[in-house]
């Protein structure tokens, strides 16, 4: 028996997420100590956690120990640092987790799901694994929102699209939902997952989290890998209405954030004045790398709320600067689909790590 033939039609011809590859796997490529790669392609925190959250893994007394099914600690830690009831709050392994876990409760095969591209990719594919129709309503040339080709979706669709996905400040350029027009959308009959993973580098008063709080169908979602630069712990929470939570604690994983993980992110709460001096560190630099790139007369940069500049390339191939680029040891992401052809995206690092970038860029 070929057990292939067992495999589910539809997953047999879905396209894999492209995830960026392992930073061990490229040090070995390029023949470079990782000390001295630029890493700028993957949107990760360059200045790392806070001193307190190794001092918080070192003492880790109970890894042996099932980790908290339910994170009340972490949550308490949250609803303190957010405001947000600790009840409408839930953890996970990354944002990533909480967004396959939504599709799960909303979605049964054929359902419809609306993305926003170009967005974050993980999007689609979450609602691709869970058997999810994808329709899009693609962001205008300024990467702005377009409400009114979400309201026909709505309306002309059949069937009626359940779950809306949006990203303030959107990855891969960084722009933002005005209140506005979030209000419209909210108006509309489905539900709407708000990510707001870059919003501490926009500002946290932009922030909707509590909105969640107000209006029955729309979640929020965050994360601990930007701005704590815990991307490799894996831990993110959601503001959720209170009606959907005794159903999203039915269908999460028992034990899905690791104890490390939720230790890491208590720690990183409780060293506010690190947080913010990270944040305010990379927002200058992200000024700073905007005017240096805008001198460049091959690229154009977009503005940016978030901790990364998209550039659209002119007049060269971006691939091959990109490669170029990679081959000096600095790492950016290229992208060529719709909505982002010829274009880089350059996560905002350490000023010496600019200086490096700009310094390459002058000599391509």
């Amino acid at each position: 028996m070929d057990p292939q033939k067992l495999i589910r039609p539809d997953l047999l011809t879905m396209k894999p997420y492209a995830p960026i590859v392992p930073f061990e796997t490229l040090s070995a490529r390029l023949g470079r100590d990782p000390r001295d790669i630029v890493k700028l392609d993957a949107n990760e925190n360059p200045y790392g956690p806070s001193p307190r959250v190794f001092a918080a893994l070192a003492r880790l007394e109970y890894a042996h120990i099932y980790p908290d099914p339910e994170s009340t600690a972490l949550r308490r830690g949250l609803a303190a640092h957010t405001g947000v009831p600790a009840e409408n709050l839930l953890a996970g392994a990354g944002a990533d987790e909480l967004i396959d876990l939504i599709l799960r409760l909303f979605i049964a095969p054929g359902d419809l799901v609306i993305d926003c591209p170009p967005t974050f990719g993980m999007y689609a594919f979450d609602a691709a694994l869970n058997a999810a129709g994808v329709v899009a309503a693609p962001r205008r040339a300024d990467f702005s929102v377009d409400v009114d080709g979400i309201q026909s979706l709505v309306s002309n669709q059949s069937p009626a699209p359940k779950l809306l996905f949006l990203a303030s400040p959107n990855n891969p350029d960084g722009s933002v939902i005005s209140d506005a027009d979030l209000r419209r959308l909210l108006a509309l009959p489905l539900v709407i997952v708000l990510d707001e993973a870059y919003i501490e580098f926009h500002g946290v008063e932009h922030s909707r989290l509590d909105w969640a709080l107000r209006h029955d169908n729309l979640i929020v979602l965050r994360t601990f890998s930007k701005r704590a630069g815990l991307a490799g712990l894996r831990v993110g929470y959601g503001a959720f209405p209170s009606g959907l939570m005794p159903h999203l604690w039915k269908i999460k994983q028992p034990y899905n954030v690791s104890v490390a993980a939720s230790a890491a992110a208590l720690a990183s709460l409780e060293d506010a004045a690190y947080l913010e001096t990270v944040v305010a560190r990379l927002t200058a630099e992200r000024e700073r790398l905007a005017a240096g790139l805008a001198e460049v007369p091959y690229l154009r940069p977009y503005p940016s709320r978030a901790n990364f500049i998209l550039c659209r390339v002119v007049g060269r191939d971006a691939r091959a600067l990109k490669l170029a680029l990679e081959r000096e040891g600095i790492l950016v992401r290229y992208f060529d689909r719709p909505g982002l052809t010829d274009c880089i995206r350059i996560s905002v690092g350490r000023p010496e790590h600019t200086d490096a970038l700009l310094a390459a860029l002058g000599r391509r």
